[in-house]
C-alpha cells in the first residue's frame, strides 16, 4: 500500500470506524511544470513555470544545458515558478558554473529560497526581461 494511501486510511477512521479527519480536496492545484525557449535582444531566454522538484526538473535540466552550450548568456525567465527546492537551486548553480546566466523576475518562492540560502549572492538576478537582456 502506498505511503499517501496507508497515510489517509490511518486519518479517516478509528478503531470504531468514525471519520477522524477528511483529506482536503481544495486549494490550489500545483501547476505541472513547463519550458518555453526563445530569442530575445541577441539573449537566449529560457522561461520556467509551474513546480520544480527531483520529478519535475529534466526538461529545464536538458534546456539551460542545451543553451548554454549554444548561447554566450542564457537568461531564466523564473517569474511562473511557482515551487523550487534544492532541486533547482542546485541546477542554477550548476548552469552558472558552466555558462554565463541570468534570472530574471523570480517568483517570491524562489527569491526567498535564494535568499535563504545565499544563492542570491552568487547568481546575476535581474528585475526584468529588458534588465536582463542588456549590458553586463
Amino acid at each position: 500500500m502506498p505511503w499517501e494511501e496507508a497515510a489517509e486510511t490511518a486519518l479517516a477512521s478509528n478503531s470504531g470506524g468514525t471519520p477522524l479527519l477528511r483529506p482536503q480536496t481544495t486549494g490550489p492545484a500545483v501547476e505541472a511544470a513547463s519550458v518555453h525557449q526563445y530569442a530575445w535582444r541577441g539573449t537566449w531566454v529560457v522561461a520556467a513555470r509551474g513546480a520544480y522538484d527531483l520529478n519535475s526538473i529534466q526538461p529545464l535540466t536538458d534546456a539551460l544545458a542545451s543553451a548554454a552550450r549554444d548561447h554566450p548568456i542564457v537568461v531564466l525567465d523564473a517569474a511562473g515558478v511557482t515551487f523550487a527546492d534544492s532541486t533547482l537551486l542546485n541546477l542554477l548553480i550548476l548552469t552558472h558554473q558552466t555558462g554565463k546566466l541570468r534570472v530574471v523576475a523570480p517568483s517570491p518562492q524562489l527569491r526567498r529560497l535564494c535568499e535563504i540560502t545565499g544563492v542570491d549572492g552568487l547568481l546575476d538576478i535581474r528585475e526584468t526581461l529588458d534588465a536582463a537582456t542588456g549590458p553586463l
